[in-house]
């Protein structure tokens, strides 16, 4: 009897405090990609996409920036961390030469649903490389997603915690 007792009492976890409850969350990096736009008419047209980045990282001087980027800047940030850091850079979505063909039936790299499966494929590329710690010390990192434009002739460096 007294082996059933023993089996059935509760298991004590330690109390959470005010602290745990209220206090600042652990470290934490949100990046999303949403709001394509489509700028422009004829060869020179272009898909522009928000990258919100929200963050508690203290390397990252705003805690929360919105930027715009075209498919070409993403482009020339995956070269730069490629050339720069130790980091195996993940894909980006592929180029879709095949979509940029004329006398398609669709709106070919304009229409919905490809800009949308490139926007997924940009925000997981863009989570997975901003999530390496040895690619959030990169300048490029931090001028692809918190500067207004990115000055493609920057002087590489790594970033220091403040």
């Amino acid at each position: 009897m007294s082996d059933t007792i023993a089996d059935t009492r509760r298991l004590f976890s330690k109390p959470q405090n005010l602290n745990d409850a209220y206090g600042p969350p652990s470290n934490f990096l949100e990046i999303d990609v949403s709001n394509p736009e489509t700028i422009g008419v004829g060869r020179t047209r272009y898909t522009t996409y928000e990258v919100r980045l929200k963050t508690n990282l203290p390397i990252f001087k705003l805690k929360e920036s919105s930027v715009r980027r075209r498919y070409s800047d993403f482009e020339w940030l995956r070269a730069e961390l490629e050339r720069e850091s130790k980091v195996v850079v993940p894909p980006l979505p592929g180029k879709a030469l095949i979509r940029q063909l004329p006398f398609r039936g669709d709106d070919g790299i304009f229409d919905d649903s490809f800009i949308e499966e490139r926007r997924q494929g940009l925000e997981q590329f863009l989570n997975k490389v901003a999530g390496h710690p040895l690619a959030q010390n990169e300048r490029c990192l931090h001028m692809f997603l918190q500067d207004e434009s990115v000055d493609k002739s920057y002087t590489p460096s790594k970033i220091r915690q403040a």
